[in-house]
Formats: C-alpha cells, sequence, structure tokens
C-alpha cells in the first residue's frame, strides 16, 4: 500500500513528520505497511474484527441503542513509541504515583499539607470522593492506589501531558493485552525486524502486586476479584484478568464475614479471603459502613479491613485523588512530598471552585474544554470551541450553579495516528492510558492503552463515545520480541 495520499495535518502525528516522512521509530513499520499489496491491510483488519469476535472481547454500553454489549473496537494499525520516550514517561508515571500515595495517606491521617498551606482546606472537604469513613485508616505497607491508569496526550509541541489519573478502579488493561495477541495472530507480518517491550506478563505483576499485600503471616493468599456483576461495562476485564491471574471471580454474595474474617463460599464450604482485588465503587463496599443499600458489597468487610484481617486493593477513599479538581495541585504534591521537579506536566488547568479561576472559565468558555470533576467515560464534558452559543451559556449556568464540580482545560491539539478507515490510511486522534502497579516495587506496564477517537475530526477517544484502540508499541534495539 501507498502513503502518498495521507495527510498530516497540521497536527503531531505519531509515525510521520510534517513532510510526509516516517519518524525514526516507524521507519521499519512504514515500510512494513508499504510492501503490502492493494487491499491486504483492509482484509487484516477484517481478520481482526472477526478475531475480536471470535475471542468474545467486548464492552458494555449503558444505554446503547443497538444492545448492551458491542465488539470492542480496534484498530490494526499500531502506534510507536521509542524506548527513550517512554523511559521519560516511566519515571514520570513513578513520581506521580508516589506523590499521589502520599497525599492520601496524608489526607485521612495528619492533613499536614493543608496545614502547610500547599492545598487548600475546602478542596478536599468539598471533594464528592473524600471517605470520612476512612480516617486514620492504615493500609498493608502504606500503600492506597495499587492500581492506576493515568491519561496521557501529546500536544502539537510533540511532549506528552497528564490529562488525568485513574485511582478508583481504571478500566482497559485487558484491552492491551488482547490487542497484542490479535496483532500477532492476524498480522505476524508487521512485527518484522522490530524488537517490541513485550506485555503479556502483566497478570503475573498485577498479582505479585496484590499478594505483596496480604495480611501479616499469611504465606499463600487466597486472592480474588470482586465484581459488581455481569452487567458492569468492564465485565469482560474482570473475567479476563481473574482467568489470566488463576483466582475467583467473586460477586458480594459470593462472600460472609464471619468472626472478624472473610470468607468465600464454595462447593466444599467456607474458605477464607485474604486480598480482595476490587471493582466495585467505594460507596458499595460495604452496606454497614457506606450505602446503606448496596446489594454490591459485603456486610461488615471494612471493619475485617481496618482490623488488618483482609487486604483491598485499592484502598477505600482513593477516589479522593481522582478528583479533577485536586488533579491540578498534583505538581504542588510532588514538590511537597518528594522535593523534586515535575518529570510529566499537567495539562494547565483551571479550578473552577477558586473564585479568579472561576471568572476567567466563565469569561473565556467558548476557548476551553470544560469538565465535571468526578465523571468518567467521557460523559459531561463541554469543548468550548466545537460547542454553540446556547450550550455555552447552559455551560456557565452550570458552573455557576456548583463551581466545585467544574475544571476547565485549554483545548490540545491531540496527536494523530494512521488509520484504517474504509481502503486508506488517515489521521485519527488519539490518547493514552499507562497502567501502573504499586506493591513491592512500582511498575509500569510498557505502552499501555492507546485510545483513538474513530470519527473524523473527534477529540473524544472513549468507548462509551464511538472511540476504539490500538496496540501500543514501545521499540526498543535488540532481537524481536
Amino acid at each position: 500500500m501507498k502513503f502518498n495520499a495521507y495527510q498530516t495535518g497540521g497536527f503531531y502525528d505519531e509515525m510521520f513528520e510534517q513532510d510526509g516522512q516516517p519518524r525514526p521509530r516507524a521507519q521499519l513499520l512504514a515500510r512494513n505497511l508499504a510492501a503490502l499489496s492493494d487491499g491486504e491491510l483492509q482484509r487484516r483488519q477484517k481478520a481482526a474484527d472477526l478475531a475480536l469476535l471470535n475471542m468474545g472481547i467486548t464492552f458494555n454500553v449503558y444505554g446503547h441503542e443497538a444492545g448492551t454489549e458491542k465488539v470492542w473496537p480496534f484498530d490494526i494499525v499500531p502506534r510507536i513509541l521509542e524506548a527513550s520516550e517512554w523511559d521519560r514517561i516511566e519515571r514520570g508515571l513513578k513520581q506521580r504515583i508516589r506523590a499521589l500515595n502520599s497525599f492520601i495517606a496524608d489526607v485521612y491521617n495528619k492533613r499536614q499539607i493543608i496545614r502547610d498551606g500547599v492545598v487548600p482546606e475546602w478542596l478536599i472537604s468539598s471533594g464528592k470522593c473524600l471517605l470520612e469513613k476512612c480516617a486514620g485508616l492504615r493500609p498493608p505497607h502504606g500503600i492506597w492506589c495499587h492500581i492506576t491508569g493515568t491519561d496521557l496526550v501529546r500536544d502539537a509541541d510533540g511532549e506528552f501531558y497528564v490529562l488525568e489519573d485513574n485511582l478508583r478502579c481504571p478500566s482497559g488493561v485487558s484491552y492491551v493485552l488482547e490487542n497484542r495477541e490479535v496483532m500477532k495472530r492476524t498480522f505476524p507480518q508487521v512485527f518484522g525486524g522490530l524488537s517490541i517491550s513485550p506485555v503479556e506478563d502483566y497478570p503475573e505483576q498485577l498479582l505479585q502486586t496484590l499478594q505483596h499485600i496480604a495480611p501479616p503471616g499469611v504465606d499463600d493468599p487466597n486472592v480474588v476479584l470482586l465484581t459488581p456483576g455481569i452487567y458492569n461495562s468492564a465485565y469482560f476485564e474482570h473475567c479476563f484478568l481473574a482467568q489470566q491471574m488463576g483466582i475467583e471471580l467473586v460477586q458480594g454474595s459470593d462472600l460472609v464475614v464471619n468472626d472478624g474474617y472473610v470468607f468465600m463460599r464454595t462447593t466444599h464450604g467456607f474458605e477464607r479471603v485474604d486480598v480482595i482485588y476490587r471493582r466495585i465503587d467505594d460507596d458499595f463496599l460495604d452496606p454497614k459502613t457506606f450505602r446503606s443499600d448496596s446489594t454490591l458489597g459485603v456486610p461488615g468487610l471494612i471493619d475485617v479491613y481496618r482490623a488488618g484481617r483482609v487486604a483491598l486493593a485499592n484502598a477505600p477513599g482513593t477516589g479522593i485523588a481522582d478528583d479533577k479538581a485536586v488533579y491540578a495541585y498534583v505538581p504542588q504534591m510532588i514538590k511537597y512530598y518528594l522535593g523534586e521537579d515535575t518529570l510529566l506536566s499537567n495539562v494547565p488547568t483551571f479550578v473552577c471552585g477558586d473564585e479568579a479561576q472561576c471568572e476567567h472559565v466563565l469569561v473565556n468558555v467558548d476557548k476551553l474544554v470544560v469538565k465535571p470533576t468526578n465523571e468518567s467515560g467521557g460523559y459531561g464534558i463541554m469543548l468550548g470551541p466545537k460547542s454553540s452559543s446556547a450550550e455555552h451559556q447552559e455551560c456557565r449556568d452550570r458552573i455557576r450553579a456548583n463551581p466545585r464540580n467544574y475544571v476547565a482545560q485549554p483545548m490540545l491539539s491531540l496527536s494523530r495516528v494512521p488509520t484504517v478507515v474504509q481502503d486508506q490510511l488517515e489521521g485519527r486522534h488519539v490518547d493514552l492510558r499507562p497502567y501502573i502497579l504499586y506493591g513491592q516495587d512500582i511498575y509500569v506496564l510498557p505502552g499501555g492503552l492507546t485510545r483513538v477517537a474513530l470519527q473524523a475530526g473527534s477529540l473524544v477517544v472513549n468507548s462509551s463515545q464511538g472511540g476504539g484502540s490500538k496496540d501500543t508499541w514501545v521499540v526498543r534495539n535488540g532481537a524481536s520480541h
């Protein structure tokens, strides 16, 4: 196939320079793609789609008119990162996780960062995800955020910026592993001559992270994955990760608290549970501690957790650092807790809970991207430059009604990657979600999930909003993996 008609079009293109020449990291991939005969890429894309269907790789979309379950949208042209830039990202993410972990521990204990005036008290006390009942908690080894998915974007300047941190129940990592598997099955020749960092050991790394936080004296911990059930949008991932780790997938009704411990019901009777990788939100974990109407959690679970007889990942309360208004202060946290300069910059962010910043947003709402502080999945976002005057006014009204609930950022020129569109390649905007595990050490999965906005010109990459994904390659010198 030929790239003659491909338009780099004023954005940072991950594969091509502005003059249309492949970037050094993508030269071999571009050569492999160019060597394909006419129609071959489309045939490989169809084969990949069929493989995803046959493998049952799906996700649920709430309220979608075509039914709830959809085959995972995947584009076969990979996104390439070179080893040197990935190493910088990895260092920056490790730094960020250390600072966020220190912040969560501080917020639920001494609150020194507030006393020292680095983070305003109103920001924390008004946080929707602050759980007062977690005050005084001290999780095993002092680790709160065991699994994090941090969203990065590359702007027109070619630099990566942190868009947000996901510390509650970040999803998507199963698709990283399945994307690689599908690429190997349906398009093996495209790997030719390239040394690509493997991703297959993530389940093993995740299991080690979970085993590390087992209660003292438990040498062979019983680890389970707690799911809300089949109607959750990430249920495929829950099943996949439990199977890959060789642990039981359970729902709240499968677990019971007895004599100060958590047990799992089995056909052989009760089995003690030591570590719970929970994929349900804090509010639903324990109806005795949080929402009394929750049928998803386990009554009495938090009492056992406080007593140190079961471990939870992530720790309850981590959602306070998932807040997009709190995100704006992470550079200050890094300086405060670590005494270091930030390695990965935030996107400039205006916090509407601050009166002066709010006024700036209200005046410039047509130029900014406005986001609710605790929504996920791309819901509730207003893209100023792409919205009407009526939508701008409606957004101003929402901000005035609840300033704490909104932040605003400039509209970024998200980088693009060549993407299969019918019988040709066109540039589509992407972001990147690396996954970080905090156990005995901090491990960052090489590459992570590249999400792609499949609609022309769209900047919304979420699968729930019509986005898809790509395999992400960290390319190193040496023999091919």
